[in-house]
């Protein structure tokens, strides 16, 4: 079974209307198995812009309280191999991208659901294409 990983910015699509690529989020999280698997600097991230965009995040709960969307990621354990990243894509990658950069060497068969172009040019387990789903 292939484990979906979700970035800041399909999160933050499907709750916002106003997003350009809301009804391509939306029919993502539809059609995609729970749960989604994402860290807490995603979660820190959609939250701060969906208030930003006037909006409560109030979603996000949600999600997480009814199993759809799963953190099981600490940074505590992974934190050299997350500076590792971070520093060697520096300074286009943030600690977002470092943790699901990371999470996707945790799992085989992976795939992470973004808008970031950037995954295009990350790489797990150093040389490794990091399978995406993003907007066409």
């Amino acid at each position: 079974m292939t484990v979906t990983l979700v970035d800041t910015g399909p999160l933050v699509a499907a709750i916002d209307r106003g997003e350009r690529h809301h009804p391509w989020a939306r029919a993502q999280l539809a059609a995609l198995l729970p749960p989604l698997f994402t860290c807490e600097a995603v979660l820190a991230e959609a939250a701060y812009l969906l208030r930003s965009a006037g909006g409560t995040g109030d979603e996000l709960f949600t999600w997480l309280q009814r199993g759809a969307l799963r953190v099981d990621f600490s940074v505590q354990g992974e934190h050299e191999e997350v500076g590792r990243l971070f520093r060697k894509y520096a300074p286009r990658m943030d600690f977002a991208d470092a943790c699901m950069v990371r999470m996707s060497e945790k799992w085989r068969d992976v795939v992470v659901l973004t808008l970031d172009r950037d995954f295009h040019f990350y790489r797990r387990h150093g040389r490794k294409v990091i399978p995406l789903l993003m907007p066409g």
